[in-house]
């Protein structure tokens, strides 16, 4: 007999600013979190760089939340050495960024094919290679890299990591010191080996957990997620799993929704993620 599901504390809803990006500027994110008591918060490399790194760190800081990721580093795959080296570059600065902003990791979307090619076999070994050169630089300074597999429609054009289980292999494979998995419900729902997936991970290699719903149908692949409670996802069971693993991190909403969550009032959103995590989660 499954053990009874219990209600998420309330401390443990984080949410990821794509879920207002459309309505409210990171300043205004940080203090309705702090408004409507959602203690945890994961910003977008392109809102904090908006207001300014150090303005966000402090106003994060002064309103009492937890980072709880920095989104995003990754898109290693490029067409030449030139490319491949502006992308290493650019996520040693965003390792920098994450470490100035207090996150506990660095969430890597990690590319697709380079425009004009076919290999994607070619495209995961760069990725690979791109990932261990950014843990050289990442390790010493303490930044865990997430690694966030992508629902496999993505995989041409903005993760060719698609599964969990290449994601344990690629920890397998670089290490588990300082390399771990963002697991988003969004992506790997759908996985028939999900919850083993998840066991093998263990409570080492989950570093960040993300929520949505997947919506019946779905109107747009990438811009229409559906909030918590408005799909086919089980929520409760998954989160069940990796908290079994002993995964005790937050909950962190992250909703693309063009034609609803990002057209509503702010407020309302946040309103209805509280909810729907106690509800759903």
């Amino acid at each position: 007999m499954n053990a009874p599901r219990i209600a998420p504390p309330p401390e443990k809803l984080s949410l990821n600013t794509a879920t207002v990006k459309a309505q409210w500027r990171l300043d205004e994110i940080i203090e309705g979190c702090a408004r409507h008591g959602i203690r945890g918060i994961s910003p977008w490399r392109d809102q904090v760089a908006a207001i300014g790194l150090a303005r966000a760190a402090q106003l994060i800081r002064a309103h009492g939340l937890t980072v709880t990721g920095y989104c995003r580093g990754g898109m290693f795959p490029a067409a030449d050495a030139a490319g491949r080296q502006a992308a290493r570059d650019d996520n040693r600065r965003a390792v920098d960024e994450a470490l100035e902003i207090g996150a506990p990791c660095l969430v890597l979307v990690v590319g697709g094919l380079p425009p004009g090619s076919k290999d994607i076999a070619g495209a995961r070994r760069q990725v690979r290679d791109g990932i261990a050169a950014l843990l050289d630089y990442a390790q010493p300074l303490g930044m865990p890299l997430a690694i966030e597999p992508l629902h496999p429609m993505y995989a041409a054009d903005r993760a060719c990591v698609n599964t969990l289980a290449q994601a344990n292999d690629l920890c397998d494979e670089l290490g588990d010191d300082g390399l771990g998995i963002a697991l988003d419900l969004y992506h790997v729902w759908w996985d028939p080996e999900l919850f083993g997936q998840i066991k093998r991970a263990g409570r080492k290699r989950l570093l960040a957990f993300h929520i949505c719903d997947w919506l019946v149908p779905t109107a747009d692949l990438l811009l229409d997620r559906g909030m918590m409670g408005d799909g086919v996802i089980d929520i409760a069971g998954v989160r069940q799993a990796v908290e079994t693993e002993g995964y005790a991190g937050f909950h962190e909403v992250e909703i693309f929704s063009a034609g609803n969550w990002w057209k509503r009032p702010p407020d309302e959103v946040l309103a209805t993620c509280k909810q729907r995590h106690a509800a759903c989660c």
